[in-house]
């Protein structure tokens, strides 16, 4: 009883919040009832009038999004949207369903947001306006990507191919380059391998190349998690016509990663991938190199040690002569 005596109190602050939601409540109900006018035929008026019953949505939805009725706010901005494409606005009716998607956002319904947010995009595109159709899919990527990496990979690799259609390359490579991380967060090696090859393939467009050679071991550890040795030669070998690339310390550490990887020597891929080169990269890339190891169980070769002294007349143990191959072949 008491708790209520304090929650009606005229100076409890919750109180005023409540007075306002309701009071927008209202407002908002009374823009949709306007809006519904607008859209109403009869003798003397034989079209509904879109547009200002837009604009009744479009302030019916403010209003209930102001009083946290997301719910409501989302239901206005889609009658608001349908209004808009009837009157063949397409840019505002996009609007409108981007709107409509932030609100389900609100709701953390998460998966239809994005839907909303693609739509929208779609339609950005239609009325020939791709940088806010890429814009509101990098948006839609970034809602989705704790939930679903997946369809965020998807959102962003649709966002670089607008950017890339309208020759913004650097933007258009940021989008791949999440797009890349994502998918060796995965696991998906073969499709992060692809991704990175195309950002490398801008960056070496726009001349980026101190890019292209850390896109290179990117590239590289990618490999070798696929246990693709030849792969990643390949890809080493082809970085040597990239300007500045052979002779720099990206190249020689490459060269000192793939020699320990070929001679299962664990202790040199641990040294190299251990270097502050290898450890300041992106995060995603940087546990790669921290989690490789080298087939064979690591076993380091020892061809340099000395020989223990032999009585003369003897020879060494057949398992001796075959240690080349103790490892396994690489």
């Amino acid at each position: 009883m008491y708790s209520s005596l304090v929650f009606l109190s005229p100076d409890n602050p919750c109180r005023g919040a409540l007075e306002m939601a309701a009071q927008k409540i209202n407002e908002g109900l009374e823009h949709i009832a306007k809006a519904e006018k607008y859209l109403k035929t009869g003798l003397l008026k034989w079209k509904p009038d879109y547009d200002s019953a837009a604009s009744e949505y479009g302030k019916a939805a403010l209003a209930f999004k102001n009083a946290k009725q997301f719910d409501q706010a989302k239901d206005a901005c889609l009658r608001e949207a349908v209004a808009h494409e009837n009157n063949r606005a397409l840019f505002h009716a996009a609007k409108a369903y981007e709107q409509a998607g932030m609100m389900l956002k609100e709701m953390q319904q998460l998966p239809q947001a994005v839907q909303l947010i693609e739509k929208a995009s779609m339609m950005y595109l239609e009325n020939g306006t791709p940088d806010t159709a890429a814009m509101a899919l990098e948006r839609a990527g970034k809602l989705i990507e704790n939930v679903n990496p997946e369809k965020a990979v998807q959102l962003y690799q649709q966002t670089a191919n607008v950017f890339e259609n309208e020759e913004r390359l650097r933007q258009a490579v940021e989008l791949l380059g999440k797009a890349s991380r994502l998918l060796v967060r995965g696991r998906r090696f073969d499709e992060a391998a692809l991704s990175i090859q195309k950002e490398k393939n801008i960056y070496k467009e726009i001349e980026n190349y101190p890019t292209c050679y850390k896109k290179t071991i990117a590239q590289v550890l990618v490999h070798l998690h696929r246990n693709d040795y030849v792969a990643a030669e390949r890809c080493v070998r082809e970085s040597y016509s990239i300007p500045g690339f052979n002779g720099s310390e990206d190249c020689a550490a490459l060269e000192q990663l793939l020699e320990g990887y070929d001679q299962q020597d664990q202790d040199q891929v641990s040294e190299v991938c251990n270097s502050p080169l290898f450890k300041y990269m992106d995060n995603d890339y940087a546990k790669l190199g921290l989690t490789l190891v080298v087939p064979g169980g690591g076993i380091k070769k020892k061809a340099a040690a000395t020989p223990e002294a032999k009585p003369e007349g003897t020879t060494a143990p057949a398992a001796e002569e075959e240690d080349e191959y103790a490892g396994g072949l690489c």
